[in-house]
């Protein structure tokens, strides 16, 4: 789940609700560990797979995380990127609406802390991120920016925008495009958790009220901006994807942001243990479907061009402690200590605290005294690179760009 507010929310709305051959054989259809036997390689991919690089920049991370525009580019993810997606901003009143106003377009940032080493001015008319993420794109002409609207806490308003999707549609585009940070963003990216079904909060306005949304965004924001929407992964039968008419605004949108990751989490505190972005289903997954390639495949059976689809990856891990198991499916006594949320920790932590020491389903786990963590790390990532050129998906998207180390480890594996 994205929220605004927590580096990423719980995920039991949904339960409510290629770097090598050998990697790319064995892993990516195979279930169970790396050793496992081989099957047979792929087919070939119907559809040529696409290189969109998709990276999330949260708005807050510019607080405690302090995890500037400038770390995108002395990482060397700017370069890697083709879009960043800026999370987010509110929905409320039936509108869009300013997330972080003071992060967003009043901070001053000092020399040390600006894309191009020019410190801010008391008088200048832009500053705070928006003017950063200018001054990024000036680097970097091809890299465009979307502004994504809503998130795990942020969802609760699409209801009412949903009751007058013309009215919600100008007032995305008049703040998307407000003159006083023209030139930021190429268009707008939807995250509603969860249209016609439960997150944060509960929606009932029914399958076609996504839709709608999409295509009044589209209808306004015309084709000259990006449209997209980050989207559930519940493949279940009943659940959170045949829930809303997904199939029917894929006409509307750029691509969809299937978020292929959150399936399992430390929110069962008991466990079992299970990695959280299993690409593949693996023998003793706790819940049927939970696993990337069983949502692809779902979205793609409902007619949802490959194309239009991206991958979705993790900058971060989920875990418990109190397991003594090494292997998946172990008990627990609750989530592992995490730096800003219990059960959750950034990629860049775990690759030293917790080493990983196993893979299963496409994905890593790492056991560590009594906490059991699961995360992709650069071999993993490649694993599903495979998975995504084999599919002739459109690309590859990440949440988020604090989690990687200070060098892009992880983004450098999807490139």
């Amino acid at each position: 789940m994205h929220t605004p507010h927590r580096p990423r929310a719980r995920f039991r709305a949904l339960v409510a609700a290629a770097c090598s051959a050998v990697l790319g054989a064995g892993l990516l259809a195979g279930a169970g560990t790396a050793t496992a036997a081989a099957p047979a390689a792929p087919a070939a991919p119907q559809v040529k797979a696409g290189s969109k690089v998709v990276g999330y920049f949260t708005e807050w991370g510019t607080y405690d995380r302090k995890y500037y525009v400038k770390n995108i580019e002395t990482s060397g993810s700017a370069a890697r990127l083709t879009h960043i997606n800026y999370a987010f901003g509110n929905v409320t009143g039936g509108k869009c609406a300013m997330g972080d106003s003071y992060a967003a377009t009043d901070r001053a940032y000092t020399a040390a802390e600006s894309v191009d080493g020019v410190a801010d001015t008391w008088d200048q008319p832009l500053r705070g991120n928006f003017n950063q993420l200018l001054k990024l794109k000036k680097k970097h002409p091809g890299l465009k920016v979307l502004w994504s609207f809503g998130g795990w806490t942020w969802s609760g308003g699409f209801g009412e925008a949903a009751r007058n999707p013309a009215a919600f549609a100008q007032s995305c585009y008049d703040l998307v495009k407000n003159s006083r940070w023209a030139g930021v963003f190429d268009g707008i990216d939807i995250d509603w958790e969860y249209p016609n079904a439960c997150g944060n909060t509960c929606d009932t306005s029914g399958r076609e009220a996504f839709k709608n949304v999409m295509a009044a965004l589209r209808s306004k924001f015309g084709s000259g901006s990006l449209v997209t929407a980050a989207i559930t992964a519940d493949a279940t039968s009943g659940g959170k994807i045949d829930a809303a008419n997904y199939a029917g605004a894929a006409q509307y949108v750029d691509w969809y942001n299937p978020m292929t990751y959150d399936y399992f989490g430390a929110w069962d505190a008991a466990g079992p243990t299970a990695p959280h972005s299993p690409l593949n289903s693996y023998s003793g997954i706790p819940k049927a479907g939970f696993h990337t390639s069983a949502t692809i495949a779902k979205l793609r059976s409902l007619g949802v061009p490959a194309s239009k689809l991206l991958l979705g990856i993790g900058f971060y891990g989920r875990g418990w402690t109190g397991v003594t198991q090494a292997a998946p499916g172990g008990t627990a006594t609750g989530p592992a200590a995490g730096t800003y949320e219990q059960g959750i920790e950034d990629y860049k932590v775990l690759k030293t605290k917790c080493p990983a020491t196993g893979t299963v389903g496409g994905t890593a786990y790492a056991k560590c005294g009594s906490d059991w963590w699961s995360y992709d790390t650069p071999a993993t990532i490649g694993t599903k690179m495979a998975y995504k050129n084999q599919q002739g998906l459109g690309g590859t998207f990440f949440w988020e760009l604090s989690g990687d180390t200070a060098n892009g480890e992880l983004i450098k594996a999807i490139s």
